[in-house]
């Protein structure tokens, strides 16, 4: 009777002490795989060095309404955000820079433009650029285009 319940004793501490040790595991493991996850998180910073680069004066015509007198204008100014190996590139790439603002910022009428504020115009822009710059082999040759000046006559 004695031997049966040595044995019995020891797998029940055999038992609790497995058990524990799961425990331990699932514990560690999920606070490495937590640790793991924040870390990937976290934003990576950009240590690159920018030049910005500007692009005045871009009127456009915007559309109007069916039979109205009266013509109404854009007129911005647009800065871009150039790593400074691409500034070069970026200089080069004006007159085109110019064409993609104008073509995308003449399909709006006087009174979409009205209702818009400059973030919207500058997130238009922006897909503009990236829809027209998908095309070319060198990519963009900057990272985001701003808005310096927005005036809607």
């Amino acid at each position: 009777m004695k031997k049966a319940q040595l044995i019995l004793v020891f797998i029940l501490v055999g038992g609790l002490m497995a058990a524990a040790g799961g425990g331990a595991a699932w514990w560690w493991l999920n606070a490495h795989t937590a640790t793991a996850q924040v870390a990937e998180q976290k934003p990576q910073v950009d240590t690159r060095e920018y030049r910005y680069v500007s692009l005045d004066k871009v009127i456009v015509m915007l559309r109007g309404r069916e039979g109205e007198p009266l013509s109404h204008y854009l007129a911005l100014d647009l800065v871009f955000k150039t790593p400074l190996e691409s500034e070069k590139t970026a200089k080069a790439h004006l007159p085109l820079m110019r064409s993609i603002a104008v073509k995308a910022m003449s399909a709006y009428t006087f009174e979409q433009a009205g209702q818009m504020t400059v973030d919207q115009f500058a997130a238009g822009i922006n897909q503009a650029y990236d829809e027209s710059y998908a095309r070319e082999p060198g990519g963009k040759p900057f990272v985001e285009a701003m808005i310096g000046k927005l005036i809607i006559e």
